[in-house]
């Protein structure tokens, strides 16, 4: 999974890229048009080629924008559904429920590490603090099991409860993995160097190029590749979900 790093340097590099490839479209449109026979069909080449990339990029990015909302919304129904099962508890036996709440506690402070450690620390910290997650799922299971056996109330209203929590905690999990084929950008990326030799080779009909143009178009494509990149990746770019966390700590603060 890419980091801030790498989206710099793609961002670096892609627009380095474009400036290269106006720079060898204006050669070779200088060349072309100071012959005797000079190109033909270059706008309805020019039209296609950019209509394609315009449509590439919209279909893209507004992909990569839903996908963050996504990503914010799985955020909250996680803190309202671990806010539901803590408040359900009070269903089971007094004498069960310190312990539970104990470990219900400890999973709640491993479910907001599991993320801040993904930010900060890298995958594999997190991986490791998902782990432990998962291994208290499965105690706050067997515990709210064995002590709601004999409560039919609990077991309709807790049980279920416990169950959207862990399903979401998954969900998330899933959500971090659903990114557009590395296909897509490649061919994003081969789209607009097309499209910057296209310019460059229409600008050598001038005799001067404008290179105030040629750094604006540049600049802009690979901006929009690396928001692009950002909104696919908002826990380690300038585009953050971290503060959404905070839902979480609330609710644990809650929690006593």
């Amino acid at each position: 999974m890419p980091h801030i790093g790498v989206g710099v340097v793609a961002f670096a590099a892609l627009f380095v890229s474009l400036i290269g490839a106006i720079a060898i479209g204006r050669r070779r449109g200088r060349t072309a048009f100071g012959s005797d026979r000079p190109p033909s069909g270059l706008g309805t080449v020019e039209a296609v080629t950019f209509g394609l990339l315009g449509l590439l990029l919209a279909f893209t990015f507004s992909g990569a924008a839903d996908r963050l909302d996504t990503r914010r919304r799985q955020i909250v129904d996680e803190a309202n559904a671990m806010g539901t099962a803590w408040l359900r508890i009070d269903l089971l036996p007094a004498d069960a429920q310190p312990k539970l709440r104990q470990t219900f506690r400890a999973y709640t402070d491993a479910r907001i590490n599991t993320y801040r450690l993904f930010s900060n620390d890298g995958l594999d910290a997190a991986k490791a603090e998902y782990a432990r997650s998962s291994a208290l799922q499965q105690d706050i299971w067997t515990q709210a099991v064995t002590a709601a056996r004999d409560i039919p109330q609990a077991n309709i209203v807790l049980l279920p409860a416990l169950n959207d929590m862990f399903d979401i905690a998954a969900t998330r999990l899933a959500a971090t993995q659903m990114h557009p084929p590395i296909l897509v950008y490649g061919v994003l990326a081969l789209i607009s160097l097309v499209c910057a030799f296209l310019v460059g080779y229409e600008m050598g009909a001038t005799a001067a190029a404008s290179r105030a143009h040629m750094i604006l178009l540049a600049f802009v494509l690979a901006f929009t590749f690396y928001v692009i990149l950002d909104f696919e990746y908002p826990r380690l770019g300038f585009i953050r979900i971290d503060e959404f966390d905070n839902l979480l700590v609330q609710v644990r603060a809650s929690m006593g």
